[in-house]
């Protein structure tokens, strides 16, 4: 097989591209939502800067559809870069491979990625174990380095009786009664349809901020921007399977709206909102979405219930698997310069964070 390589930089060109990206997207059984085209075209309108788009497209010569992609962006700072598409709102990145092609896409891809970075460094964040970007690391012919990103918590995609079945009686019966506590409740969930999905988003959005009223929230889940990237992207995103919303209520108010995404192989809870009066009554309101994120597992296609970015106790009373995503660095000779500032910044945050995690240790006596 013979491949062409091509660099996409307007954005009416990546519209444009919506169903050759889906069907690649389907293609690459790695593939998450945050691959989608929805996610990252919505993501670009939102968050893109004019003549910064970089689309790194390979297609196969024979019948011209797209063997290999990857969405990028051109960063000037705090090194000139260029970074996937999704930026920090993503909790993973990659490029995208069809898996009925060979090595030859991957080597195309690696080329083009090459041509494309003669004065940036490429700097792919958050890429999870197993992703197609390794396979481009691996080939990658001039300098480079890896790096621990996020931590990333992961459970089978078995229903919830067999994640609770996993834990130690106790915390069994815990479990076991708080779930029975939300049915006496009267606790009801209901997954909505894609026309009803912007509301149920923007209810969302506004539970979320009464949730965190007056503790420490991400500020960017509360800004204009993230709003209509959301509504814009996951209507598309639950029509093409991608992402379901569901909505819990009681005494016929909606106290909860879930956000889940969904892959071949992974599914994960995205975002909530939840009603303040939830705690009042003392529900549980982590058990009720992982039961509701759980549902959509049980056909076993899904491999991984991941609970995304974040090192959270609470994560770990479902005794999770850690896995911790990786920084992908690849330059050229000529921009090695780069990556050795990068790798000494990422070296020099990591030692801060160890630091502060001692002194947060001795504050507190040795405690976890």
């Amino acid at each position: 097989m013979t491949y062409t390589a091509e660099l996409v930089t307007a954005e009416r060109d990546f519209a444009a591209l919506a169903a050759d990206w889906d069907r690649l997207h389907r293609r690459y059984a790695h593939a998450t939502p945050f691959q989608s085209h929805a996610w990252l075209h919505s993501w670009w309108r939102s968050y893109g800067g004019r003549g910064r788009l970089r689309l790194v497209l390979v297609r196969d010569d024979r019948t011209g559809d797209l063997a290999a992609a990857a969405p990028l962006t051109l960063v000037r700072r705090p090194l000139p870069a260029l970074v996937p598409l999704g930026g920090a709102i993503s909790d993973y990145g990659d490029v995208l491979l069809d898996d009925g092609h060979g090595e030859g896409a991957v080597d195309a891809l690696t080329g083009a990625l090459s041509a494309a970075a003669r004065t940036a460094l490429i700097d792919l964040r958050e890429v999870r174990p197993g992703a197609a970007a390794e396979r481009v690391y691996e080939r990658w012919p001039g300098p480079r380095g890896r790096v621990d990103d996020s931590v990333c918590l992961e459970l089978p995609a078995v229903p919830m009786g067999e994640l609770i079945a996993r834990l130690p009686s106790k915390t069994q019966q815990r479990l076991r009664a708080k779930l029975r506590r939300l049915d006496a409740l009267g606790v009801q969930r209901r997954v909505v349809t894609p026309g009803e999905v912007e509301p149920a988003l923007l209810r969302l959005l506004e539970l979320h901020r009464l949730q965190w009223q007056g503790r420490k929230v991400t500020s960017e889940h509360l800004r204009p921007r993230f709003r209509e990237h959301l509504v814009r992207s996951v209507g598309p995103m639950v029509r093409g399977g991608d992402a379901v919303v569901t909505e819990f209520r009681l005494d016929e108010e909606v106290v909860a709206v879930d956000l889940t995404l969904l892959s071949p192989r992974l599914a994960g809870g995205y975002l909530y909102g939840a009603h303040p009066r939830l705690r009042e009554h003392k529900a549980d309101v982590a058990a009720m979405l992982l039961d509701s994120t759980a549902t959509h597992t049980k056909d076993g296609t899904l491999g991984t219930l991941s609970l995304l970015r974040g090192n959270e106790p609470y994560k770990h009373h479902w005794r999770p698997l850690t896995v911790v995503n990786q920084r992908l660095l690849l330059a050229r000779r000529r921009t090695a310069p780069l990556l050795a500032a990068a790798l000494c910044d990422a070296g020099a945050r990591r030692r801060g964070k160890e630091l502060l995690h001692r002194v947060r240790e001795r504050d507190r006596g040795g405690r976890p």
